[in-house]
Protein backbone atom coordinates (compact mmCIF):
# COMPACT_ATOMS: atom_id res chain seq x y z
CA UNK A 1 0.00 0.00 0.00
CA UNK A 2 2.93 2.58 0.75
CA UNK A 3 3.91 2.51 -3.02
CA UNK A 4 0.39 3.09 -4.59
CA UNK A 5 0.40 6.07 -6.14
CA UNK A 6 -2.20 7.55 -3.37
CA UNK A 7 0.51 7.12 -1.11
CA UNK A 8 2.86 8.53 -3.33
CA UNK A 9 0.98 11.83 -3.62
CA UNK A 10 0.31 12.02 0.12
CA UNK A 11 3.85 11.87 0.76
CA UNK A 12 4.85 14.31 -1.72
CA UNK A 13 1.86 16.67 -0.70
CA UNK A 14 3.42 16.15 2.66
CA UNK A 15 7.07 17.37 1.91
CA UNK A 16 5.55 20.10 -0.15
CA UNK A 17 3.20 21.38 2.75
CA UNK A 18 6.37 21.07 5.08
CA UNK A 19 8.45 23.28 2.90
CA UNK A 20 5.74 25.42 2.67
CA UNK A 21 6.43 25.82 6.50
CA UNK A 22 9.54 25.93 6.41
CA UNK A 23 10.24 28.40 4.36
CA UNK A 24 7.21 30.35 6.08
CA UNK A 25 8.95 30.22 9.72
CA UNK A 26 12.62 31.21 7.85
CA UNK A 27 10.79 34.11 6.26
CA UNK A 28 9.04 35.71 9.06
CA UNK A 29 12.36 35.80 10.89
CA UNK A 30 13.58 37.52 8.14
CA UNK A 31 10.97 40.30 7.72
CA UNK A 32 10.78 40.12 11.73
CA UNK A 33 15.10 41.66 11.50
CA UNK A 34 14.44 43.84 8.57
CA UNK A 35 11.81 45.89 10.14
CA UNK A 36 13.49 46.12 13.55
CA UNK A 37 15.92 48.67 11.17
CA UNK A 38 12.96 51.56 11.25
CA UNK A 39 10.22 50.16 13.10
CA UNK A 40 11.10 52.84 15.73
CA UNK A 41 11.70 55.62 13.48
CA UNK A 42 8.13 57.06 13.49
CA UNK A 43 8.18 56.59 17.21
CA UNK A 44 11.83 58.77 17.56
CA UNK A 45 9.59 61.92 18.92
CA UNK A 46 7.99 59.77 21.64
CA UNK A 47 11.20 58.12 22.57
CA UNK A 48 12.95 61.35 23.11
CA UNK A 49 10.00 62.91 25.43
CA UNK A 50 9.69 59.43 27.48
CA UNK A 51 13.32 59.06 28.28
CA UNK A 52 14.72 62.03 27.81
CA UNK A 53 17.37 61.78 25.07
CA UNK A 54 19.24 65.04 23.97
CA UNK A 55 18.80 65.27 19.94
CA UNK A 56 22.22 63.94 19.07
CA UNK A 57 22.02 61.00 21.51
CA UNK A 58 18.72 60.77 19.72
CA UNK A 59 19.99 59.13 16.52
CA UNK A 60 21.58 55.81 18.50
CA UNK A 61 18.23 54.65 18.74
CA UNK A 62 18.23 53.23 15.19
CA UNK A 63 22.40 53.81 14.67
CA UNK A 64 23.44 51.45 17.86
CA UNK A 65 21.52 48.44 15.86
CA UNK A 66 22.74 49.14 11.96
CA UNK A 67 26.51 49.13 13.54
CA UNK A 68 25.71 45.79 16.05
CA UNK A 69 24.55 44.11 12.57
CA UNK A 70 26.95 45.60 9.87
CA UNK A 71 29.65 44.82 11.51
CA UNK A 72 29.06 41.30 13.29
CA UNK A 73 26.92 39.75 9.83
CA UNK A 74 30.26 37.86 8.63
CA UNK A 75 31.13 36.33 11.98
CA UNK A 76 27.35 35.52 12.14
CA UNK A 77 27.76 33.57 8.58
CA UNK A 78 31.17 31.84 9.82
CA UNK A 79 28.91 30.68 13.02
CA UNK A 80 26.30 29.42 10.81
CA UNK A 81 29.19 27.49 8.74
CA UNK A 82 30.82 26.13 11.29
CA UNK A 83 28.50 25.13 13.65
CA UNK A 84 25.01 24.05 11.89
CA UNK A 85 23.00 27.03 10.26
CA UNK A 86 19.67 25.95 12.41
CA UNK A 87 21.59 26.42 15.43
CA UNK A 88 22.76 29.58 14.47
CA UNK A 89 19.89 30.82 14.15
CA UNK A 90 18.26 29.74 16.56
CA UNK A 91 20.30 31.33 19.33
CA UNK A 92 20.54 34.76 16.95
CA UNK A 93 17.28 34.75 17.62
CA UNK A 94 16.95 33.93 20.93
CA UNK A 95 19.03 37.16 21.74
CA UNK A 96 16.99 39.39 19.59
CA UNK A 97 14.02 38.09 21.85
CA UNK A 98 15.66 38.95 24.99
CA UNK A 99 17.20 42.37 23.27
CA UNK A 100 13.78 43.08 22.74
CA UNK A 101 12.18 42.88 25.79
CA UNK A 102 15.22 44.27 27.72
CA UNK A 103 14.45 47.64 24.93
CA UNK A 104 10.92 47.67 25.55
CA UNK A 105 11.10 47.67 29.27
CA UNK A 106 14.22 50.18 29.11
CA UNK A 107 13.59 53.12 31.53
CA UNK A 108 17.25 55.04 30.28
CA UNK A 109 18.65 56.17 27.21
CA UNK A 110 21.80 54.06 28.03
CA UNK A 111 19.40 50.60 28.49
CA UNK A 112 17.52 51.66 25.21
CA UNK A 113 20.99 51.75 23.14
CA UNK A 114 22.33 49.17 24.75
CA UNK A 115 19.53 46.84 24.10
CA UNK A 116 19.67 47.93 20.58
CA UNK A 117 23.18 46.95 20.17
CA UNK A 118 22.20 43.55 21.58
CA UNK A 119 19.49 43.23 19.00
CA UNK A 120 21.62 43.88 16.39
CA UNK A 121 24.05 40.86 17.54
CA UNK A 122 21.12 38.65 17.62
CA UNK A 123 20.62 39.94 13.99
CA UNK A 124 24.18 39.29 12.78
CA UNK A 125 24.35 35.94 14.06
CA UNK A 126 20.84 34.72 13.23
CA UNK A 127 20.54 36.83 9.49
CA UNK A 128 23.64 35.08 7.51
CA UNK A 129 21.32 31.37 8.33
CA UNK A 130 18.21 32.77 6.49
CA UNK A 131 19.53 32.91 3.07
CA UNK A 132 21.47 29.74 3.29
CA UNK A 133 18.38 27.85 4.62
CA UNK A 134 16.59 29.62 1.85
CA UNK A 135 18.84 28.17 -0.29
CA UNK A 136 19.15 24.60 0.99
CA UNK A 137 15.63 23.50 0.94
CA UNK A 138 14.86 24.42 -2.76
CA UNK A 139 14.69 21.25 -4.78
CA UNK A 140 15.83 23.09 -7.90
CA UNK A 141 16.90 25.93 -9.66
CA UNK A 142 13.58 27.39 -10.46
CA UNK A 143 12.48 26.77 -6.70
CA UNK A 144 16.13 28.27 -5.84
CA UNK A 145 14.97 31.59 -7.44
CA UNK A 146 11.37 31.48 -6.27
CA UNK A 147 13.10 31.58 -2.77
CA UNK A 148 15.12 34.50 -4.03
CA UNK A 149 12.59 36.35 -5.13
CA UNK A 150 10.80 35.58 -2.02
CA UNK A 151 13.49 36.41 0.41
CA UNK A 152 14.32 39.83 -1.64
CA UNK A 153 10.46 40.18 -0.92
CA UNK A 154 10.81 39.94 2.19
CA UNK A 155 14.17 42.17 2.55
CA UNK A 156 12.68 44.79 0.52
CA UNK A 157 9.41 45.43 2.01
CA UNK A 158 10.82 45.15 5.78
CA UNK A 159 11.89 48.24 6.27
CA UNK A 160 8.60 50.30 4.82
CA UNK A 161 6.79 47.87 6.47
CA UNK A 162 8.32 48.73 9.89
CA UNK A 163 7.34 51.83 9.47
CA UNK A 164 3.82 51.37 9.54
CA UNK A 165 3.61 48.62 12.16
CA UNK A 166 5.64 51.10 14.27
CA UNK A 167 3.39 54.01 13.25
CA UNK A 168 0.35 51.93 14.39
CA UNK A 169 1.66 50.72 17.51
CA UNK A 170 3.27 53.91 18.56
CA UNK A 171 -0.14 55.77 17.93
CA UNK A 172 -2.61 53.64 19.32
CA UNK A 173 -0.53 51.89 21.75
CA UNK A 174 3.13 52.89 23.00
CA UNK A 175 6.32 52.81 21.38
CA UNK A 176 7.97 50.17 23.67
CA UNK A 177 5.48 48.44 21.44
CA UNK A 178 7.06 48.82 19.07
CA UNK A 179 10.09 46.64 20.13
CA UNK A 180 7.78 44.15 22.55
CA UNK A 181 6.55 43.06 19.41
CA UNK A 182 9.06 40.88 18.30
CA UNK A 183 9.12 39.07 22.01
CA UNK A 184 5.93 36.52 20.74
CA UNK A 185 6.70 36.30 17.40
CA UNK A 186 10.28 35.11 17.98
CA UNK A 187 9.11 32.81 20.61
CA UNK A 188 6.40 31.05 17.72
CA UNK A 189 9.83 31.56 15.47
CA UNK A 190 11.97 29.74 17.91
CA UNK A 191 9.44 26.58 18.91
CA UNK A 192 8.62 25.70 15.04
CA UNK A 193 11.93 26.47 13.46
CA UNK A 194 13.76 22.83 14.94
CA UNK A 195 10.43 21.14 13.77
CA UNK A 196 10.16 22.20 10.09
CA UNK A 197 13.66 22.63 9.18
CA UNK A 198 16.41 20.02 9.26
CA UNK A 199 20.25 21.35 10.71
CA UNK A 200 22.93 21.83 8.34
CA UNK A 201 25.90 19.50 8.04
CA UNK A 202 28.70 21.25 10.44
CA UNK A 203 32.16 21.71 9.76
CA UNK A 204 35.05 21.26 11.86
CA UNK A 205 37.06 24.46 11.48
CA UNK A 206 38.24 27.08 14.28
CA UNK A 207 37.46 30.49 14.14
CA UNK A 208 39.59 32.99 12.30
CA UNK A 209 39.61 35.77 15.35
CA UNK A 210 42.01 37.84 13.64
CA UNK A 211 39.65 38.38 11.00
CA UNK A 212 36.56 38.53 13.04
CA UNK A 213 37.78 41.35 15.19
CA UNK A 214 39.57 43.22 12.52
CA UNK A 215 36.39 42.84 9.97
CA UNK A 216 33.81 43.99 12.93
CA UNK A 217 35.98 46.96 14.43
CA UNK A 218 37.10 47.86 11.05
CA UNK A 219 33.15 47.86 9.67
CA UNK A 220 31.92 50.15 12.99
CA UNK A 221 34.76 52.63 12.73
CA UNK A 222 33.33 53.22 9.06
CA UNK A 223 30.28 53.53 9.90
CA UNK A 224 30.76 55.45 12.80
CA UNK A 225 32.86 58.09 10.99
CA UNK A 226 30.07 58.55 8.70
CA UNK A 227 27.40 58.85 11.58
CA UNK A 228 29.29 61.19 13.20
CA UNK A 229 30.13 63.29 10.87
CA UNK A 230 26.33 63.77 9.79
CA UNK A 231 25.31 64.48 13.66
CA UNK A 232 28.99 66.74 14.27
CA UNK A 233 30.29 67.77 11.09
CA UNK A 234 33.26 66.47 9.20
CA UNK A 235 35.83 69.21 11.13
CA UNK A 236 34.86 67.61 14.37
CA UNK A 237 38.01 65.82 16.22
CA UNK A 238 35.71 62.27 15.79
CA UNK A 239 35.44 61.91 12.64
CA UNK A 240 38.45 62.02 10.71
CA UNK A 241 40.17 59.42 13.34
CA UNK A 242 37.09 57.24 12.63
CA UNK A 243 38.24 56.99 9.05
CA UNK A 244 41.51 55.89 9.50
CA UNK A 245 41.51 53.34 11.79
CA UNK A 246 38.54 52.14 9.36
CA UNK A 247 40.98 52.13 6.58
CA UNK A 248 43.76 50.25 9.04
CA UNK A 249 41.51 47.71 10.38
CA UNK A 250 40.49 46.95 6.78
CA UNK A 251 43.83 46.42 5.51
CA UNK A 252 44.83 44.68 8.36
CA UNK A 253 41.54 42.33 7.90
CA UNK A 254 42.35 41.80 3.85
CA UNK A 255 46.46 40.80 5.25
CA UNK A 256 45.16 38.23 7.61
CA UNK A 257 42.31 36.70 5.46
CA UNK A 258 44.90 36.08 2.47
CA UNK A 259 47.26 34.63 5.04
CA UNK A 260 45.28 32.44 7.39
CA UNK A 261 44.55 28.63 7.06
CA UNK A 262 40.71 29.07 7.85
CA UNK A 263 39.52 32.74 7.41
CA UNK A 264 36.50 34.40 8.08
CA UNK A 265 36.00 35.54 4.65
CA UNK A 266 37.12 33.42 1.56
CA UNK A 267 38.85 36.20 -0.26
CA UNK A 268 37.67 34.25 -3.69
CA UNK A 269 34.32 35.24 -3.22
CA UNK A 270 35.79 38.69 -3.77
CA UNK A 271 37.40 38.08 -7.48
CA UNK A 272 34.85 37.58 -9.51
CA UNK A 273 34.44 41.14 -10.88
CA UNK A 274 30.58 40.56 -11.43
CA UNK A 275 30.05 39.70 -7.75
CA UNK A 276 32.32 42.87 -6.36
CA UNK A 277 30.33 45.12 -9.11
CA UNK A 278 26.58 43.74 -7.88
CA UNK A 279 28.01 43.85 -3.76
CA UNK A 280 29.06 47.73 -4.59
CA UNK A 281 26.04 48.49 -6.47
CA UNK A 282 23.75 47.13 -4.01
CA UNK A 283 25.48 49.09 -1.38
CA UNK A 284 24.81 52.10 -2.62
CA UNK A 285 21.33 51.70 -4.17
CA UNK A 286 20.32 50.41 -0.63
CA UNK A 287 21.68 53.42 1.19
CA UNK A 288 20.00 55.61 -0.90
CA UNK A 289 16.70 53.38 -0.31
CA UNK A 290 17.40 54.14 3.85
CA UNK A 291 18.16 57.92 3.54
CA UNK A 292 14.76 58.39 1.86
CA UNK A 293 13.04 56.25 4.10
CA UNK A 294 14.92 58.68 7.00
CA UNK A 295 14.39 61.90 5.24
CA UNK A 296 10.76 61.59 3.98
CA UNK A 297 9.17 60.30 6.83
CA UNK A 298 10.00 63.60 8.75
CA UNK A 299 8.97 65.20 5.45
CA UNK A 300 5.81 63.91 6.37
CA UNK A 301 5.60 64.97 10.14
CA UNK A 302 7.51 67.71 10.15
CA UNK A 303 5.57 69.53 6.83
CA UNK A 304 2.50 67.96 6.15
CA UNK A 305 1.69 66.97 9.73
CA UNK A 306 1.27 63.49 9.07
CA UNK A 307 0.83 61.73 12.80
CA UNK A 308 3.31 58.36 13.42
CA UNK A 309 0.30 56.09 12.10
CA UNK A 310 -0.51 58.25 8.96
CA UNK A 311 3.65 58.73 8.29
CA UNK A 312 4.24 54.28 8.49
CA UNK A 313 1.28 54.08 5.91
CA UNK A 314 2.07 56.68 3.47
CA UNK A 315 4.73 53.94 2.61
CA UNK A 316 2.18 51.52 1.88
CA UNK A 317 2.22 52.25 -2.04
CA UNK A 318 6.37 51.39 -1.33
CA UNK A 319 5.35 47.69 -0.18
CA UNK A 320 2.92 47.04 -2.41
CA UNK A 321 4.94 47.43 -5.70
CA UNK A 322 8.33 46.03 -4.77
CA UNK A 323 5.84 42.98 -3.65
CA UNK A 324 3.98 43.37 -6.68
CA UNK A 325 7.76 43.64 -9.06
CA UNK A 326 9.63 41.08 -7.55
CA UNK A 327 6.71 38.40 -8.01
CA UNK A 328 7.72 38.62 -11.84
CA UNK A 329 11.39 38.89 -11.34
CA UNK A 330 12.76 35.38 -11.74
CA UNK A 331 10.89 35.46 -15.15
CA UNK A 332 12.47 38.81 -15.95
CA UNK A 333 15.70 37.56 -15.39
CA UNK A 334 15.60 34.88 -17.30
CA UNK A 335 14.55 37.04 -20.06
CA UNK A 336 16.34 39.75 -19.70
CA UNK A 337 19.46 39.06 -17.67
CA UNK A 338 20.23 40.19 -14.26
CA UNK A 339 22.77 43.37 -15.44
CA UNK A 340 19.84 44.97 -17.59
CA UNK A 341 17.50 45.10 -15.38
CA UNK A 342 19.80 46.05 -12.57
CA UNK A 343 21.05 49.28 -14.93
CA UNK A 344 17.23 49.67 -15.47
CA UNK A 345 16.69 49.70 -11.86
CA UNK A 346 20.09 52.34 -11.04
CA UNK A 347 18.39 54.48 -13.70
CA UNK A 348 14.62 54.48 -11.86
CA UNK A 349 16.00 54.94 -8.30
CA UNK A 350 17.91 58.17 -9.99
CA UNK A 351 15.47 59.39 -11.31
CA UNK A 352 13.05 59.04 -8.50
CA UNK A 353 15.68 61.25 -6.62
CA UNK A 354 15.30 64.35 -9.40
CA UNK A 355 11.01 64.28 -8.72
CA UNK A 356 12.02 64.31 -4.60
CA UNK A 357 14.58 66.99 -4.96
CA UNK A 358 11.49 69.19 -6.08
CA UNK A 359 9.17 68.79 -3.42
CA UNK A 360 8.50 72.24 -0.91
CA UNK A 361 6.62 73.49 1.91
CA UNK A 362 3.38 73.65 -0.09
CA UNK A 363 3.42 70.62 -1.76
CA UNK A 364 1.10 67.55 -0.89
CA UNK A 365 1.23 63.87 -0.46
CA UNK A 366 -0.72 63.32 -3.85
CA UNK A 367 1.23 65.77 -5.51
CA UNK A 368 4.65 66.02 -4.28
CA UNK A 369 5.52 62.55 -3.28
CA UNK A 370 3.46 59.61 -4.20
CA UNK A 371 5.36 59.83 -7.78
CA UNK A 372 8.64 59.84 -7.06
CA UNK A 373 7.52 57.36 -4.48
CA UNK A 374 6.45 54.91 -7.50
CA UNK A 375 9.18 55.28 -9.36
CA UNK A 376 11.60 54.55 -6.77
CA UNK A 377 9.61 51.54 -5.38
CA UNK A 378 10.04 50.07 -8.96
CA UNK A 379 13.70 51.00 -9.00
CA UNK A 380 15.07 48.69 -6.17
CA UNK A 381 12.93 45.99 -7.01
CA UNK A 382 14.83 45.71 -10.36
CA UNK A 383 17.98 45.95 -8.15
CA UNK A 384 17.85 44.34 -5.16
CA UNK A 385 16.54 40.54 -7.00
CA UNK A 386 19.03 40.91 -9.93
CA UNK A 387 21.91 41.85 -7.29
CA UNK A 388 21.43 38.91 -4.74
CA UNK A 389 21.55 36.56 -7.86
CA UNK A 390 24.48 38.04 -9.11
CA UNK A 391 25.99 38.05 -5.57
CA UNK A 392 25.27 34.52 -5.30
CA UNK A 393 26.10 32.95 -8.54
CA UNK A 394 28.56 30.22 -7.99
CA UNK A 395 28.81 30.27 -4.47
CA UNK A 396 29.91 26.72 -3.28
CA UNK A 397 27.45 24.98 -1.11
CA UNK A 398 30.02 24.94 2.13
CA UNK A 399 30.61 28.96 1.63
CA UNK A 400 26.90 29.92 1.56
CA UNK A 401 26.65 31.24 4.92
CA UNK A 402 29.51 33.19 4.71
CA UNK A 403 28.50 34.44 1.51
CA UNK A 404 25.05 35.39 2.86
CA UNK A 405 26.55 36.97 5.30
CA UNK A 406 28.97 39.42 3.51
CA UNK A 407 25.72 39.99 1.42
CA UNK A 408 23.64 41.42 4.00
CA UNK A 409 26.49 43.25 5.70
CA UNK A 410 26.90 45.10 2.12
CA UNK A 411 23.33 45.56 2.67
CA UNK A 412 23.38 47.06 6.57
CA UNK A 413 26.55 49.32 6.17
CA UNK A 414 25.30 50.51 3.06
CA UNK A 415 21.70 51.41 4.51
CA UNK A 416 24.10 53.08 7.44
CA UNK A 417 26.33 54.96 5.10
CA UNK A 418 23.95 56.01 3.05
CA UNK A 419 22.13 57.37 5.73
CA UNK A 420 24.78 58.88 7.25
CA UNK A 421 26.19 60.60 3.70
CA UNK A 422 22.84 62.13 2.56
CA UNK A 423 21.95 63.52 6.08
CA UNK A 424 25.57 64.96 6.18
CA UNK A 425 25.13 66.78 3.20
CA UNK A 426 21.56 67.57 4.33
CA UNK A 427 22.70 69.17 7.29
CA UNK A 428 25.29 71.58 5.58
CA UNK A 429 22.52 72.56 3.07
CA UNK A 430 19.68 73.51 5.62
CA UNK A 431 18.50 76.40 6.78
CA UNK A 432 18.34 76.14 11.12
CA UNK A 433 14.09 75.84 11.48
CA UNK A 434 13.33 74.85 7.79
CA UNK A 435 13.63 71.31 6.86
CA UNK A 436 13.06 71.35 3.00
CA UNK A 437 15.70 73.89 2.56
CA UNK A 438 18.33 71.28 2.54
CA UNK A 439 16.39 68.53 0.62
CA UNK A 440 17.14 69.61 -2.45
CA UNK A 441 20.59 69.23 -2.08
CA UNK A 442 20.36 66.22 -0.49
CA UNK A 443 18.25 64.48 -2.72
CA UNK A 444 19.84 65.88 -5.80
CA UNK A 445 23.18 64.09 -4.04
CA UNK A 446 21.41 61.02 -3.58
CA UNK A 447 20.56 60.92 -7.74
CA UNK A 448 24.38 61.57 -8.43
CA UNK A 449 25.31 58.41 -6.31
CA UNK A 450 22.58 56.35 -7.85
CA UNK A 451 23.70 56.87 -11.30
CA UNK A 452 26.97 56.28 -10.05
CA UNK A 453 25.50 53.12 -9.78
CA UNK A 454 23.97 52.54 -13.12
CA UNK A 455 27.68 53.56 -14.51
CA UNK A 456 29.37 50.49 -12.66
CA UNK A 457 26.98 48.17 -14.17
CA UNK A 458 27.12 49.67 -17.57
CA UNK A 459 30.84 49.59 -17.42
CA UNK A 460 31.96 47.26 -15.63
CA UNK A 461 29.54 44.36 -15.11
CA UNK A 462 28.36 43.76 -18.96
CA UNK A 463 31.59 42.72 -19.46
CA UNK A 464 31.35 39.73 -17.29
CA UNK A 465 30.19 36.48 -18.46
CA UNK A 466 28.35 35.38 -15.59
CA UNK A 467 24.25 36.00 -15.63
CA UNK A 468 24.83 39.11 -17.51
CA UNK A 469 22.79 37.91 -20.81
CA UNK A 470 19.62 35.93 -20.85
CA UNK A 471 20.10 32.61 -21.33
Amino acid sequence: MSNSPSAQASSISRQDTNRILALTVILSAQLMLQMDFLIVMVALPQIQADLGFSPAALSWVPNAFALALGGLLLLGGRIGDVYGRVRAFKFGVAIFVLASLLGGLANSPLVLVAARVLQGIGAAIAAPSVLALVMNIARSEAERNRGLALFITVSSVGASAGLILGGALTEYFSWRWSLLINVPVGILILLMIGKVVKETASQRAQFDMGGALTATAGSIALVFGFINAAEHGWAHFATLPSFVVAVALLTAFWMIEGRVQQPLLNLNLLRNRTRIVALAVMAIIVGMHFSMLFLVVQYFQKVLGFGPLAAGLAYLPVTCTVFAVTHFMPGLIERFGASRLQLSGCLLVACSFIGFAIIDIGGSYAGSVLGPMLVHSLGIALVFTPGTVLTMDGVAAEQSGTASGLLQMDQQIGGALGIAVVTSVFAISSLPGDFVSGLPVAFGAAALLSVMAAVLTCVITFRSTALTRPT
